[in-house]
């Protein structure tokens, strides 16, 4: 399968937060445009999560630590590790899951 992002629809998944989103079988990727002050309330998943930051500022709390990322910047979180965000700026940020985030589907 091949596919093109600018085919892609985009979904918001939360408020502010608009993702073209690619599924396989054992993984998700997201590429997300968030508008600044967008916040991504505290959570955990089952799925082992990297972020990249593409453009912006993001700042990113990981088990209560928070610091602020920006372009280039890669962040690795485990599964069931909590974690919000908050978006300082316009983002793009890139997220792979695994295994598969079904309920992006």
């Amino acid at each position: 399968m091949s596919l093109n992002l600018s085919n892609i629809p985009s979904k918001e998944i939360m408020p502010d937060y608009h993702g073209k989103l690619v599924h396989s079988q054992h993984m998700s990727i997201a590429f997300w445009e968030v508008k600044k002050d967008a916040i991504v309330p505290e959570h955990a998943h089952m799925n082992e999560q990297i972020m990249h930051v593409m453009e912006g500022d993001f700042e990113f709390t990981l088990d209560g630590d928070t610091k602020i990322y920006g372009p280039g910047d890669i962040v690795i979180i485990a599964p069931h590790q909590k974690h919000s965000g908050k978006a300082l700026t316009d983002c793009k940020l890139l997220d792979v899951f695994s295994p598969t985030r079904e309920e992006y589907r």
